[in-house]
């Protein structure tokens, strides 16, 4: 495990005393290499523990150099090699390189945090060292080392007949195949199978020895998809990797050991499976490419699509991207013909899509939130023996309380946002932050005038279960959110409940709007889809248009006759229209028409500087510095800078933020004038109260 001279990657220690210099990456919110001393050079790839100020830290070596960039008296050794594991491999650094420079962050902020955490403790490597690591623990787990290797051979026979739709799209997709690279949109609706496209693409490429990489956006849509894949890809339990952030450290760490030394041959997971090591890697497929959760929102804030697309072009093999409702930046390019349009238009099941209906809730008489067409829409259902989904994208009981004497509405104390009721059986209700945690219970009378009827405002998934308890009581209810779901399988067996047909309403949010194959499920309902038709980014109507389609697909997979009714005081919206028609392409040739009258993605480069302080003057001081330095540059020319503002929720966790938006025509100036700007923003902040950070891609402004 630690530093050996005969360890074949440490290089050959000859009969110099002199040391050599080891160019390490850390962890840290610090630009550039840090300089550490050894007898011995150390190959690229290989992890080593420092002593960085005052603490422990496992960093990497990049880079072997004759001499320090700083004084050698002040170069410090390098405590211990980490020889667990062999040098990272020369694919692997290139693709963290080109992140780094790309999303402008330090190579430590790339290279450690996306190792499983047990490779990165210090203290893994101290007190374990009679144990032998965390690698050396993990080998030696009962089973661990038995195995297979290779290929998996799945079942000998598939067993789906294809359509002749999947077969003209799996032909299509198979001359990818065959040309070894290139990246390929799977556009197919809701239902068409693509999901089975992508067994049949991956069983070609597993026979030929060669790994393949699934990426779904959401860890929820893990566990049905891997039922799948090792019943009909894998031989032997090895075969697959499961990958994501809700694995214990050490089940992450044999995943990724398996996956790294190349005896999983599938690796299935969430965005952070992407940067995996994978040594025989043939293919990269990634679901539901549109979704929002394949970007990072935090650290390094990267977007695992765009990042799967650049490592298939390193690699040369071919990648395939699949949506009911592509992103407009996958479209466009597309269109363009950057990559190749594969299209499923019909369902897989020969059923035709669920007929969508807007109620229009402007005149309609509410109860709870539910329009009369929709109630007695979920009555024929439950008389049919059907299932239903109440789609409302908001947990928790109601958004806000309210006293109806004074105007007094909950705010959370450490942010600038309303809190959340919650109401827990057994406990007593709570108020609940949803961006900083903070929960606090709930006043038995107003704390401005004292009045004790205080009153829930609007509806969350519990109100709404409660509901439709009382409304339907011999209906089985069942609900699906982030709250039901925090124990681990809990999601699983909910989902399972659905499945077996032990549940006639089911209510719940996105986690149940994308991925789910309901066999019964004849209606879906919409409520308070509104809220995000006018939101302040302008990605939110192509969000809303995705997730209203992806909901809206859950219905009707095995049988005609299904219908979707979306409540809104809007139905004359482009959105809604183009909903009503199943019509992608319709919204998708309208939107970029809008983004390119305006100037924005994909017809434009966005970057965002982001300011925190206790102060939001501090915070917007700093970025109107930035702002005036960006200026005086030459490489701000043809590049756009807006004025510095503070954010929708502008405190958070008594931390108040500011953004800086900068765009450009082209990305080429764009992160031209990035590589200028940066360094001397790291500057300016120098004595300043504040923390600030750089976003390329934003997803969300």
């Amino acid at each position: 495990m630690l530093d050996q001279p005969d360890s074949p990657h440490l290089g050959q220690p000859g009969g110099s005393t002199s040391p050599v210099y080891l160019a390490v990456a850390l962890d840290v919110p610090l630009p550039g290499l840090f300089d550490y001393s050894h007898d011995v050079p150390v190959a690229p790839g290989v992890r080593v523990r420092v002593v960085f100020g005052r603490r422990a830290m496992i960093g990497m070596v990049w880079a072997v150099r004759d001499h320090p960039g700083v004084s050698a008296d002040r170069v410090r050794p390098i405590e211990a090699v980490l020889d667990d594991l062999p040098p990272m491999p020369a694919d692997w650094l290139r693709l963290a390189d080109f992140a780094a420079q790309y999303y402008h962050r330090p190579l430590g902020e790339v290279l450690l945090p996306v190792l499983p955490p047990p490779l990165r403790k210090p203290a893994a490597y101290t007190g374990a060292r009679a144990a032998g690591g965390p690698v050396c623990r993990a080998d030696r787990r009962p089973g661990a080392g038995a195995l297979r290797a290779g290929p998996g051979n799945g079942s000998a026979v598939d067993p789906v007949m294809l359509t002749a739709g999947q077969q003209a799209a799996l032909d299509q997709l198979q001359t990818l195949l065959s040309a070894g690279r290139g990246v390929a949109l799977l556009h197919g609706v809701t239902g068409s199978g693509k999901t089975e496209l992508y067994l049949r693409l991956a069983r070609q490429v597993l026979d030929q020895g060669r790994q393949v990489l699934i990426l779904v956006p959401e860890i929820n849509l893990t566990p049905q998809l891997e039922q799948v894949v090792r019943a009909r890809l894998c031989s032997a339990a090895g075969d697959l990797a499961v990958l994501h952030s809700r694995l214990s450290d050490g089940d992450r760490l044999r995943a990724w050991l398996r996956a790294s030394r190349g005896q999983a041959s599938l690796l299935l997971g969430t965005r952070l499976a992407l940067m995996t090591p994978l040594p025989r890697l043939g293919l990269i497929v990634v679901d539901e490419e549109h979704d929002a959760s394949y970007k990072q929102q935090d650290g390094l804030r990267y977007s695992a699509r765009d990042l799967a697309v650049w490592r298939g072009h390193d690699l040369g093999i071919p990648v395939v991207l699949g949506s009911a409702t592509p992103s407009l930046e996958t479209w466009r390019r597309a269109q363009r013909g950057d990559y190749r349009l594969v299209s499923l238009p019909e369902r897989a099941q020969a059923q035709p899509l669920p007929d969508i209906l807007l109620v229009d809730t402007r005149r309609a008489q509410l109860e709870q939130g539910f329009t009369p067409q929709l109630l007695q829409a979920l009555e024929a259902r439950l008389e049919q023996g059907e299932q239903s989904l109440v789609f409302l994208n908001r947990r928790g009981y109601a958004p806000v309380l309210r006293c109806s004497s004074c105007g007094w509405v909950s705010q959370c104390r450490r942010c600038t946002a309303h809190t959340v009721l919650h109401r827990v059986a057994g406990r007593r209700a709570v108020l609940q932050c949803h961006h900083c945690g903070d929960a606090q219970p709930v006043p038995r009378a107003c704390p401005d005038c004292g009045d004790q009827d205080l009153q829930p405002m609007g509806r969350g998934t519990q109100r709404v279960e409660e509901f439709l308890a009382e409304r339907f009581p011999q209906a089985r209810i069942i609900r699906i959110d982030a709250d039901a779901t925090r124990r681990k399988g809990s999601a699983e067996a909910l989902f399972a409940q659905v499945h077996d047909g032990r549940a006639d309403i089911l209510v719940g949010t996105q986690m149940v709007s994308k991925g789910h194959d309901f066999a019964r499920l004849g209606l879906v309902g919409v409520l308070n889809a509104d809220a995000m038709l006018f939101a302040q980014d302008f990605r939110a109507p192509e969000r809303l248009f995705a997730q209203l389609m992806q909901v809206a697909g859950r219905a009707g997979r095995r049988a005609g006759g299904a219908q979707v009714l979306v409540q809104t005081d809007y139905p004359d919206q482009q959105v809604y229209q183009a909903l009503c028609r199943h019509d992608y392409l319709r919204f998708a040739e309208s939107s970029l028409a809008e983004r390119q009258d305006l100037g924005l993605p994909p017809f434009s480069s966005q970057a965002l500087v982001t300011a925190q302080a206790t102060h939001l003057a501090d915070a917007l001081d700093f970025l109107r510095a930035v702002r005036a330095q960006a200026d005086s540059l030459p490489e701000s020319a043809g590049v756009y800078l807006y004025d510095a503002v503070p954010l929708r929720v502008v405190r958070v966790a008594r931390i108040e933020r500011a953004q800086l938006l900068i765009e450009s025509p082209g990305r080429g100036a764009l992160h031209g004038l990035l590589r200028v700007l940066l360094p001397q923003a790291d500057a300016l902040a120098a004595g300043r109260p504040v923390r600030w950070g750089v976003e390329i891609d934003p997803q969300e402004i």
